[in-house]
């Protein structure tokens, strides 16, 4: 048959109803020669009666327009667009002209049996629903597998529309998408997911709704044809949580977070209503788990629990709490067989896991939870934990795709799982490594109050290689150091302690500021070419060791602070009236670059002075520049009051304004002076004479401190010294006592030759004075000055003084 009405379709009829011309368009349309109807009544034709509008107009003599079902010879129906066009008679009689003006749609056939043309069958026989509906949206034909999907047959929805059959979601929302189709000749593809009746799990479908055009492109109808993507959806939709999970899952180094992060990905992608990660306690704690004891009961942790309900009401364990496997029970033989597996309440062997806590039966019968899942978390060959999938909300149970789904999710998250593990271990380990190397609390001096705040910026690899440290040197002295290595982690913690114990060795020689930088320039060189970049790794980008450092020393008699800095920020000033400034030291290059010299400054303080001494993570951070942070610490500075811990407390609070990114250190130190009565100084001739003076003074000067206990040892002391002095230094020669913690005796002379000790034969007559010095003092040196050396030589006081 063919598809369209043919342009030369053309029927007369008499005012009798008599068919008077039949043209070659309508004889090849219904397949009828003229000679079989010509004069026969056209009802003989009508497989069906007239639409209500047609026969009205046709009784009224007006034109009139309508689809007619027609009977074709071989018994089959044809549905054509008709007009009819009214004709007057000489006789005042009527004829009508009926011209065809549509596409020609293929209709039942007109006895049970008979033999359909091919596309017929073919569009009954199609294994996809499809609908053909005219112009104004109404059903023309359905196929039997779309009658099944309307719920009804196709003689009930013939003629009507998709409201008129269905007035609710979704088909008032088809029959506003057909109604766009015919009035934009553009074809929409549209998916829809519902729940059919009886069904528990929601099906999906694709649909083409597709214009149907004449030649010249007027629209004169549509098609709908519907494809079942049940399955394509659910595979999309396990497609979906499983990138979710990628992308979701493991996005921080923290193990409860990790966790977390697991039991979103499956409720919020609708894959679970509740959702549990119990973690063995040592992985919590970053420590490696062992192989799980037979026949012994295990410990776990709730880590992380989501539902879809607000604040999980059906947990029977809050997060953070512990709880134990009992031997025997379904969780600890899942754990033992590294299997997922899934259960629907009646199982037995989840009703024994349910009578272990009436509690956990109780909630389960509460919230009607029907499907279950456990699943181990496992990684790397080593058992972390295991994660349960419940269904309540959801209607159909789990099934062994969804198994197999949360095999996948959990594997993923059990890989992130044991990363963030790992880095809890390396954090621990660099934390202590680096907690060990600095000083636990700040000694107790004479000559400043010391208060300090170090803030590591987070664990594991993110800690860096801040140092400070308080080192009390000869003559009641005292240095400060502060420094940052570049780089994180323990490589960086480790290099912290090497230049930390470096800088105390070279501070206990009594090397000027400058002169220590230097040497601890050539340090880090050394450290550099003795490690290379496939020791350290590839964590700092330069790939050579490098390092900041600020070292400075006070003296409490002089109240004179000299400092040199290498790289690192300069220090803070507050003076005692509240005035603050930023001392101007020589910049000084970084550790490690070599070749470039390092300048000392000395500083004149008052007494009760502030410096503040900090490295660059207290002034540095994304979100201001760092002269935005100088300026938050200066006015932290400015604020009067409080004790050092308050002000260290202060400064943090004001300069600080988010999660800091380095690590930071904040050192500060309230400078004294010694009262002048405890130190005592003599210039001292250069003669012989000068050392029995000397030893006289000095006891008389010990008696008026009370220490005449120590005056034997003192004299000796004194006496050695000065002679050396006499013999192998030169003017000018000084005796200083300085009564402190400890009392302490300093002979200064314009040499800058270094003492020796050595051993004296039996025979000679002198090399035994330093050897003397060092029995009888508690500490002994000597130090390079501006002048020359100074030798000194520390005692303990007396007890009780």
């Amino acid at each position: 048959m063919e598809g369209r009405v043919p342009e030369d379709l053309v029927v007369v009829v008499d005012a009798d109803g008599a068919i008077t011309v039949w043209s070659d368009g309508a004889r090849h349309l219904l397949g009828y020669e003229p000679a079989e109807l010509l004069g026969k009544p056209v009802t003989d034709l009508l497989a069906a009666r007239l639409p209500e509008s047609t026969r009205r107009h046709a009784a009224d003599g007006r034109r009139w327009a309508g689809e007619v079902a027609l009977r074709h010879r071989n018994g089959n129906h044809v549905v054509v667009r008709l007009q009819g066009t009214p004709l007057a008679d000489a006789g005042g009689g009527r004829h009508w002209l009926v011209t065809g003006t549509m596409p020609v749609y293929p209709a039942a056939p007109a006895e049970p049996g008979t033999t359909l043309p091919l596309w017929d069958l073919t569009l009954a026989q199609l294994p996809v629903p499809v609908a053909v509906y005219d112009r104004d949206a109404r059903l023309v034909a359905a196929n039997e597998i779309m009658t099944e999907v309307m719920g009804r047959s196709a003689e009930d929805m013939k003629g009507l529309t998709l409201w008129e059959i269905e007035p609710n979601p979704p088909f008032d929302e088809y029959d506003r998408l057909q109604r766009e189709v015919l009035r934009t000749g553009e074809m929409i593809f549209h998916e829809e997911h519902a729940q059919a009746p009886g069904q528990t799990r929601p099906h999906a479908w694709s649909m083409f709704l597709s214009p149907l055009k004449d030649e010249t492109g007027a629209v004169h109808g549509m098609s709908a044809t519907v494809f079942d993507t049940t399955e394509q959806y659910w595979a999309r939709r396990r497609l979906a949580v499983l990138n979710d999970a990628s992308l979701r899952i493991g996005s921080t180094l923290d193990v409860t977070r990790t966790a977390e992060e697991m039991a979103e990905v499956a409720v919020t992608g609708g894959f679970a209503d509740f959702v549990t990660v119990d973690l063995l306690e040592s992985v919590t704690l970053g420590d490696e788990p062992g192989p799980l004891p037979p026949d012994t009961p295990v410990t776990v942790r709730r880590t992380a629990q989501l539902s879809v309900l607000r604040g999980c009401p059906e947990s029977v364990v809050a997060s953070g709490e512990t709880t134990r496997y009992p031997v025997g029970t379904l969780p600890l033989r899942i754990l033992d067989a590294g299997r997922g597996v899934r259960h629907r309440p009646g199982d037995p062997e989840l009703q024994e896991w349910l009578k272990s806590s009436p509690a956990r039966a109780e909630t389960v019968s509460r919230y009607l939870i029907h499907s279950v899942m456990m699943v181990p978390l496992r990684a790397r060959g080593v058992t972390l934990g295991l994660v349960h999938f419940l269904r309540h909300r959801t209607p159909e149970w789990f099934s062994e795709d969804d198994l197999l789904l949360a095999e996948e999710i959990v594997a993923r998250a059990a890989v992130s799982v044991d990363n963030a593990r790992r880095y809890t271990r390396e954090s621990r380990t660099a934390l202590a490594l680096q907690r060990s190397l600095l000083p636990e609390r700040p000694p107790e001096l004479a000559a400043m109050d010391v208060a300090y705040r170090y803030l590591p910026t987070g664990a594991g690899a993110d800690i860096g290689g801040d140092w400070f440290d308080v080192i009390p040197l000869s003559g009641a002295r005292v240095a400060l150091v502060v420094g940052d290595v570049v780089g994180h982690g323990i490589q960086a913690s480790a290099t912290m302690g090497r230049l930390r114990t470096a800088v105390r060795t070279l501070a206990d020689v009594d090397l000027a500021p400058d002169e220590l930088l230097t040497q601890l320039d050539d340090l880090v060189i050394r450290l550099d070419r003795e490690e290379g970049p496939e020791v350290r790794g590839a964590q700092e980008a330069s790939g050579q060791v490098g390092a900041t450092c600020l070292y400075a020393v006070y003296d409490p008699v002089s109240r004179r602070c000299t400092m040199a800095r290498a790289g690192h920020p300069a220090p803070a000033l507050v003076t005692p009236g509240g005035g603050v400034r930023f001392l101007d030291l020589p910049a000084g290059p970084p550790l490690g670059l070599g070749g470039l010299p390092f300048e000392a400054s000395e500083v004149q303080l008052e007494e009760n002075s502030l410096l503040a001494l900090y490295t660059d993570g207290l002034i540095e951070a994304p979100d201001h520049d760092i002269e935005v942070g100088i300026g938050l610490l200066h006015r932290a500075l400015s604020t009067p009051g409080g004790t050092l811990d308050e002000t260290c407390d202060r400064v943090l609070r004001t300069v600080l304004t988010g999660r800091p990114e380095d690590d930071i250190v904040l050192m500060l130190a309230r400078t004294a002076a010694l009262d002048a009565a405890k130190v005592h100084t003599w210039q001292l001739p250069p003669e012989p004479a000068a050392v029995a003076r000397a030893r006289k003074m000095a006891g008389e000067q010990l008696a008026e401190w009370g220490l005449t206990e120590v005056e034997f040892a003192t004299e000796l002391i004194v006496s050695e010294l000065v002679t050396n002095a006499l013999r192998y230094g030169g003017a000018p020669i000084e005796l200083r006592l300085i009564r402190d913690s400890t009392l302490i005796c300093e002979v200064s002379d314009g040499s800058n030759t270094a003492p020796h000790l050595r051993r004296a034969r039996v025979f000679d007559e002198g090399g035994r004075g330093l050897l003397l010095v060092a029995q009888l003092a508690e500490r002994w040196g000597s130090r390079q000055t501006a002048t020359g050396k100074t030798i000194w030589a520390e005692q303990p006081l007396p007890a009780g003084v």
